[in-house]
């Protein structure tokens, strides 16, 4: 169904926020390209978009959402520098899940940049409709090999479909290996009695190895608007995520320069198992619960040496080896009832999770750490006329314990939140959100187990840590001009209790350890833009963000501000698609550090025939790949760059085959969070 031929945009319109799609099979009008609705924005694929592409990440990224960087090749999908929640008919899904969508069966997708309490602080929605075949079924296959490096990915996914059931079974591994790496690094220590030393790397090489599995198996019966139920049995598998670095290290007292050599990495196995029921009843009710269980059994690791040239003694021996057995049980249930311009959703959730690390380096030493999280809410959606109102609360309870030493916390935190979307007409909105939601402390960041990071440097948990409350306030105006669409934006965010590290001397030893601090607060403008430039043919979005932040703790008072963003741009024609994109990463003031992500840049060309697709392009054609941070601590300053050698060309060859016939598809409306915990070794 494309952009100039979506059906029943007529009754959308009216209709654009009620549970369920109503399809009208004979009105056929023009539609903008993204319809703009009081909670969300909707964008129907166009015909070429589907054409175009072989999985549901190329889909996305042919979509060109303005606030999204997607990257099929990375297996990434951003917005703003922040995490996006992907769902797939309204449950939790990965990328990998996403990647195995067929494109012909994506209705729509759903973008939602002000989550409602049921996303539980989610940052932005990304939720593709699908419907589903009730015949036949599909295969879809896919390859990448870079041609200069151990990079890669391959997958394989099958579907079979029968009346209101569909089996579905599929896999994919994810190669890098030994890429080249270097990093560039210097730091001051400042001692408390003013005595400083300056030392500075200088690399010798390194390397990098990131592979992965993924395995799934599921069955769905959906029998519209009545009965959904889904269950899903999954396994991840890390088989090594390593870095390894070499370096000369230079000191500025004088002292003859050391060798450097700094290990880190991780690897395990997370099996998971995912169970939903969704029940309709008279009177628009629904009631809906889902089920998560996962478990992690791995371990993780560093080892950092420094030694004099031609010495077989170690001045810095420091090893750590933590093995994780962790377990995380979620269920979340959720009650709606819907009117004609109206709607309340009421909802309950416990998530517990059960931590057992050993410290080998330790001697053995056995940590358990208990984490149980409550979470209530109720929220009312409203439409009168132009206005829509959404307003709701919800309620947290989250509770932790270390077992050997009986430390821990427990709190309450409240969860207001409120919309109000103003649609002056159809092409032009406007819509101001007030969210807030909770972070709590994490296993590293609170387990008491000492952790030494090189020579000078140690880590240790803050079993104290309180959960801390996030607040941002947004508005945003959305338009719809010919040829032009988008939303310009501006943002205030206050997090007055944020759980940050903190630094401090204890002798000779500079101590990390973590505290809820006296907060943070940013303000930003944003202007994200879709622009069809020669309309079929050459079309661009983007972009570009402006932040101005503050961020105080315990002795410091540091601000920040920077530009980021990211443009796309892509020509379509005569079966070919030629792509490009570059990201530059946002730069994130947290306690005493400002740190960035990737800057990125890639450009592929693809061609389309029948069931196959072929595509040629590199990573990092222009550019120069950085990912680091810049530590700002009056004990300790430092800056680090991470070089990857990410120049790769590479190819990919697809092949989709389907078969059977489409019905509606049903949505999930909710997804318990079980997400299961795992320890992180020092490193600097």
């Amino acid at each position: 169904m494309g952009l100039g031929a979506i059906a029943c945009y007529a009754q959308a319109a009216e209709v654009a926020d009620s549970l369920e799609t109503q399809e009208l099979q004979e009105i056929v009008i023009k539609a903008p390209k993204v319809i703009r609705k009081a909670d969300m924005d909707v964008y129907h694929p166009s015909k070429s978009a589907v054409e175009n592409s072989k999985n549901g990440m190329q889909l996305l990224n042919n979509l060109m959402i303005p606030s999204l960087t997607v990257s099929d090749a990375l297996g990434t999908i951003q917005a703003a520098g922040q995490s996006v929640q992907v769902r797939i008919n309204g449950r939790t899904a990965s990328i990998d899940e996403v990647r195995a969508l067929l494109p012909e069966t994506i209705k729509r997708v759903e973008w939602i940049d002000n989550p409602g309490l049921r996303y539980n602080g989610a940052n932005y929605v990304l939720n593709f409709i699908v419907a589903n075949p009730t015949l036949g079924g599909s295969l879809m296959a896919s390859a990448r090999p870079a041609l200069n490096q151990k990079w890669g990915f391959y997958m394989a996914d099958v579907k079979l479909n029968s009346g209101r059931s569909q089996w579905n079974l599929g896999g994919n591994f994810k190669l890098t290996e030994d890429i080249k790496s270097h990093r560039e690094y210097t730091e001051t220590f400042t001692f408390p009695d003013g005595q400083t030393l300056t030392r500075n790397e200088t690399s010798r090489g390194g390397s990098l190895d990131n592979s992965f599995g993924y395995f799934w198996a599921s069955y769905s019966y959906i029998k519209p608007d009545t009965t959904v139920f889904y269950v899903q049995a999954n396994a991840s598998r890390k088989f090594s995520d390593r870095f390894g670095y070499n370096g000369l290290l230079s000191l500025s007292d004088g002292s003859e320069d050391l060798l450097l050599t700094d290990t880190h990495g991780d690897k395990g196995t997370t099996p998971r198992l995912s169970a939903y029921f969704e029940q309709h009843f008279s009177g628009k009710q629904t009631l809906v619960v889902d089920f998560q269980g996962s478990f992690y059994l791995g371990k993780t690791y560093s080892d950092y040496i420094e030694q004099l040239p031609d010495a077989t003694d170690f001045l810095t021996d420091v090893h750590t080896m933590i093995k994780d057995r962790n377990q995380a049980y979620a269920i979340e249930a959720n009650y709606i009832k819907n009117w004609s311009n109206s709607r309340l959703t009421a909802g309950a959730s416990y998530s517990a999770n059960r931590n057992r690390s050993v410290y080998e380096n330790l001697g053995g030493a056995v940590f358990h750490q208990r984490q149980d999280k409550a979470y209530f809410f109720a929220e009312y959606f409203h439409r009168l006329n132009k206005v829509t109102l959404t307003g709701g609360v919800g309620a947290q309870y989250t509770d932790f314990l270390f077992r050997e030493t009986q430390q821990g916390n427990h709190s309450w935190n409240w969860r207001p939140q409120a919309t109000v979307t103003y649609g002056i007409n159809q092409n032009h909105q406007l819509r101001l959100s007030f969210q807030t939601w909770q972070a709590t402390p994490t296993l590293a960041e609170s387990n008491i187990a000492p952790q030494q990071l090189d020579g000078f440097q140690w880590r240790i948990g803050n079993p104290d840590l309180k959960t801390s409350t996030s607040y941002m306030l947004t508005l945003r105006y959305n338009f719809n001009l010919p040829r032009v669409n988008g939303t310009f934006g501006v943002r205030a965010f206050s997090s007055p209790d944020a759980i940050t590290p903190l630094l401090y001397w204890d002798n000779n030893r500079l101590v990390t350890t973590y505290e809820n601090s006296k907060g943070l607060q940013n303000l930003s403008f944003f202007l994200a833009p879709q622009i069809e430039i020669i309309p079929g043919w050459l079309n661009a979005s983007g972009y570009i963000q402006y932040r101005a932040e503050r961020m105080r703790g315990t002795g410091y008072k540091l601000y920040n501000h920077n530009w980021s963003g990211n443009v796309n741009l892509q020509i379509t024609h005569w079966g070919f698609t030629l792509q490009g994109m570059y990201v530059r990463a946002q730069h994130d003031l947290w306690g005493e550090k400002i740190s960035w992500g990737e800057n990125l840049s890639v450009i592929d060309l693809s061609y389309n025939l029948k069931n196959w697709q072929f595509m040629a392009g590199m990573l990092m054609p222009f550019g120069k790949y950085d990912q680091g941070s810049r530590m700002l601590s009056k004990w300790n300053t430092n800056e680090q760059h991470m070089r990857l050698d990410m120049r790769m060309p590479y190819i990919q060859i697809s092949y989709n085959l389907q078969w059977g016939r489409q019905k509606r598809g049903a949505r999930k409306l909710v997804n318990a969070d079980a997400n299961v915990d795992s320890s992180t070794a020092g490193g600097r």
